[in-house]
């Protein structure tokens, strides 16, 4: 007996959204792993504002195919700005060129905030595009297309492993700091607290290597032999193909527009 990958398997707690049933739905997943790469290789390598504008309404275009709730997919690229929005703020302080205005002695520049909106635009596009593309799809859709896509058996176990076992592992730090409150605890500034924390790491940590040693005995019980034996076999369509042809024709308007706006 083998390891068994299967559209047909149970979402896993913490898969996050779920296929929507729209057309982007329908595609390859194998198709919409390489559109995917293409797309965010293509468009981290625009610097016109333009070009990078009409990647943000191809992206957005993609959304609407997918059917997804907008206000969630958009909350969840905001929450990805979130770690960005520093670097931007900064960035017309740190470019020289042209002053806008001058803040306690420092001049933000015209040319900096050009490149924090280029910034900005290229990172929307392309993490909207990758959670429109790739993730609608279930962990398991995605491990079996990572497969066939030729990616190493090794890799493909530890990323279904990590996706399946980060919800458990926040379930089980949820827990010990519900032990910690009963008990008392109350974090402050003061070594006990690091201690305590500390003590609260290492519980995970054991915790953790105790259930994984559990996971590979299950595992070994059910004859897990290291290999990825896959039920489906994925074909391409000529939905796939149509799609494929609007999206490279969709790059080549974005490669006339930077080509000849700059």
């Amino acid at each position: 007996m083998t390891h068994i990958l299967s559209n047909t398997s149970a979402a896993l707690p913490g898969d996050g959204p779920r296929r929507g049933p729209g057309p982007i739905a329908a595609l390859d997943p194998r198709v919409r792993i390489l559109s995917a790469i293409a797309y965010g290789v293509f468009v981290v390598a625009l610097d016109n504002l333009v070009a990078l504008t009409a990647a943000l309404a191809l992206s957005l275009t993609l959304l609407a195919l997918s059917r997804l709730p907008p206000a969630r997919t958009l909350k969840r690229v905001a929450m990805v700005d979130g770690f960005i929005l520093f670097m931007l703020l900064l960035l017309p302080f740190t470019v020289p060129g042209d002053p806008i205005f001058t803040l306690w002695g420092y001049s933000a520049s015209w040319q900096g905030l050009a490149r924090a909106i280029q910034i900005g635009l290229t990172a929307n596009a392309v993490v909207l595009a990758l959670i429109t593309l790739v993730g609608t799809m279930e962990p398991v859709t995605l491990g079996h297309a990572l497969y066939r896509l030729k990616t190493p058996e090794t890799l493909v176990h530890l990323m279904m492993f990590t996706i399946r076992y980060v919800e458990v592992l926040r379930q089980e730090y949820l827990r010990l700091r519900a032990a910690m409150k009963v008990r008392g605890f109350r974090p402050g500034t003061n070594w006990h607290s690091y201690r305590s924390f500390g003590y609260l790491v290492g519980m995970m940590m054991v915790r953790a290597i105790e259930r994984s040693e559990r996971l590979l005995g299950a595992m070994k019980c059910r004859g897990f032999s290291g290999r990825i034996v896959l039920l489906q076999e994925f074909r391409c369509t000529r939905a796939d193909a149509l799609f494929a042809l609007v999206l490279f024709g969709a790059f080549a308007l974005l490669l006339t527009l930077e080509l000849t706006l700059r």
